[in-house]
């Protein structure tokens, strides 16, 4: 969840994913009935990634005037599999945020979705370039320590006319990664925000939108001479550092159709 700017600057060393400590036993009925109430839903069944990626070769590209904090990859994926899965997406029971966010929180105005999906996150980190991408020699020292793979928090994004995201910080998070069924899960945490955008203001359809830019404010402070805006581009990958490193941002408002994104992070082993 992203921490709105206070006065006193962003948060600092905040760790998400705590373990809760377990509750003694209940009767057999009763952790049934629970276990019927609260447990997740089963994660989707993702389209296929068609035509296989990479379509071409991923070149990440470290921003200029942030090299070290923001990263894209352009045609991460093709227009038609990005087309694809926003159809599919509109079929996912989308939940719109709350108006009123928690304390410390920022202004969210949105439709989204979360599942814990561990699959989908290996086959976009295994089946799509990713990988070899981020290891490139220009890049690879970029991302606070040894890959592992991508979190298992996999989120959808649908922001339409008059949405948007205030300006935040994403926190950092702790995850149990499990790269091989045969060895114990690897412990790791978030380092990287990657945000995958499914639509752009050039589709000239109705998937694409009007408005809804990334923006950046590398001295903490939201200053329209100082803002770095990057665009929603269909099949675009975006990195940005996040936790104690993490730029102030914002979604800007959707000003005409939808903007889809998915988002996930980057994991390094502990």
């Amino acid at each position: 969840m992203g921490k709105s700017k206070t006065s006193t600057g962003k948060p600092k060393g905040q760790q998400g994913n705590k373990t809760a400590v377990p509750s003694p036993a209940a009767p057999t009925s009763l952790l049934q009935t629970a276990v019927a109430q609260n447990a997740p839903p089963p994660p989707p069944r993702w389209p296929r990634f068609k035509p296989p990626l990479p379509v071409t070769d991923l070149t990440p590209l470290p921003l200029e005037s942030c090299p070290d904090r923001v990263v894209l990859i352009h045609n991460f994926w093709p227009k038609s599999l990005c087309s694809s899965y926003v159809s599919f997406l509109k079929g996912l029971p989308l939940v719109t945020t709350p108006g009123r966010p928690k304390r410390g929180e920022a202004v969210r105005v949105n439709d989204r979705y979360q599942v814990e999906d561990p699959v989908f996150a290996r086959r976009l980190w295994l089946e799509t370039g990713l990988l070899d991408a981020l290891q490139q020699g220009d890049v690879r020292d970029l991302w606070g320590g040894e890959l592992v793979g991508l979190s298992p928090n996999i989120r959808v994004y649908r922001y339409l006319k008059g949405q948007y995201f205030d300006a935040h910080y994403d926190d950092s998070n702790n995850v149990l990664l499990t790269t091989d069924p045969a060895h114990p899960p690897v412990p790791c945490k978030t380092t990287w925000t990657l945000l995958l955008y499914l639509t752009t203001s050039a589709d000239g359809d109705d998937a694409g939108c009007s408005g809804g830019q990334t923006v950046f404010f590398p001295n903490d402070r939201r200053r329209s001479s100082e803002e770095i805006a990057v665009p929603p581009q269909t099949g675009l990958l975006l990195l940005h550092k996040h936790g104690d490193d993490c730029m102030l941002h914002e979604g800007r408002e959707v000003t005409a159709g939808e903007k889809w994104v998915l988002r996930t992070d980057l994991c390094v082993r502990k």
